[in-house]
């Protein structure tokens, strides 16, 4: 909005012409998306107190949890709030990349909602069914499966590329569209495990936006990208307005959420920085960095499927408790220990993905 709205001075002013750089946006739109999370938080958060939307904790957790018993949730509400308002403020609204990582937050966001309103609200502890709650998200990350598959401006839409290799290819053809649903899916799902301990997961979507943003911007540069070897995507540099939106409203979200948490996000709020972050991968085509950057995401996913797994076939447990984080609980890590922990690991899982554009 303010980029058509000032940058078309330019020609008069020359001081205008600052609204073209992405970088500058991109920063611009980290402090809005922040500004707007300190100025919307405590009376959210008194809103939430006064619905009494407060979170229900589970007699069989870590005992230290039973002391967050009623704390508000729903908290994701801020975090789209200040991502969808900061990306229109500094993006180029002409740019349908945009509008589609934007769908993807306020259409799975809506999930987390509704699923959320009916356990918090409603007082149905198990929310919406698991078939209608996957089949919705299906249905989301299809249709954006679909319009990048019929977007006209980028011909390699269905090309796999592969970390580490120049020339690596893969051509998925058709095979695209539930590719994109598993990855979009599977990563909103992914973000919603992780959303246990306070801070962990706003922490964790911050760390992979800042990656995520060097990812696109250097995707979208015809220069960079041709020096690096890495697959050109036209117009994609314009989502670092985005990812910085996302930092933006993932710190400003943990002022409120850090130990010990005043709000929780909810599924409205894990549902939707998940979706995102899929969003990002497929459309950039570094949805296999994707497993890198979230690779504690992808850890946690992966530890409550070896823990049902070997429940179900020995009756016995893997993990004393899953998803991962609560083993580690289990095991006497204070809570505060487990998420700096996991802060750390996803820093190195950052580098070591951006790491990947050069050695190759």
């Amino acid at each position: 909005m303010l980029y058509h709205l000032f940058y078309p001075l330019h020609t008069s002013l020359s001081g205008f012409n600052v609204f073209k750089y992405i970088t500058f946006r991109s920063a611009c739109a980290v402090i809005t998306a922040l500004a707007l999370s300190f100025l919307f938080g405590p009376p959210m958060i008194r809103w939430l107190r006064a619905l009494n939307v407060g979170q229900h904790v589970r007699d069989d957790g870590p005992q230290t949890h039973l002391g967050k018993q009623g704390t508000p949730t729903m908290g994701g509400l801020l975090i789209i709030a200040a991502l969808v308002i900061s990306t229109l403020l500094w993006s180029d609204l002409k740019n349908p990349y945009t509008w589609t990582v934007l769908f993807s937050v306020l259409a799975f966001g809506a999930i987390g909602f509704w699923d959320d309103y009916r356990k918090v609200v409603k007082k149905r502890s198990k929310g919406l069914k698991a078939k209608h709650k996957f089949g919705l998200q299906i249905l989301a990350a299809a249709a954006i499966g679909i319009f990048l598959l019929l977007y006209p401006d980028d011909p390699a839409t269905t090309r796999l590329t592969v970390p580490f290799f120049k020339t690596l290819l893969i051509d998925l053809g058709w095979f695209f569209i539930p590719f994109v649903v598993v990855v979009i899916v599977g990563s909103s799902n992914a973000v919603n495990l992780t959303d246990g301990l306070d801070g962990l997961a706003a922490g964790l979507v911050g760390i992979a936006a800042t990656a995520n943003a060097v990812l696109v911007y250097l995707s979208g540069h015809k220069i960079i990208s041709d020096y690096l070897k890495i697959m050109f995507i036209p117009g994609s540099g314009e989502l670092a307005v985005f990812c910085g939106a996302l930092l933006g409203a993932s710190l400003g979200f943990l002022w409120f959420n850090s130990h010990p948490a005043e709000v929780f996000m909810g599924d409205v709020g894990s549902l939707a920085l998940g979706g995102a972050l899929g969003t990002l991968a497929v459309v950039t085509k570094h949805e296999l960095i994707l497993v890198i950057v979230g690779g504690i995401f992808v850890v946690e996913v992966f530890s409550v499927m070896i823990q049902v797994a070997s429940f179900k076939l020995t009756g016995k447990r893997v993990f004393r408790m899953a998803p991962i984080h609560h083993h580690f609980e289990q095991i006497g890590w204070p809570e505060t220990k487990v998420v700096v922990r996991f802060w750390i690991i996803g820093i190195i899982l950052a580098l070591i993905s951006l790491s990947s554009l050069k050695l190759r």
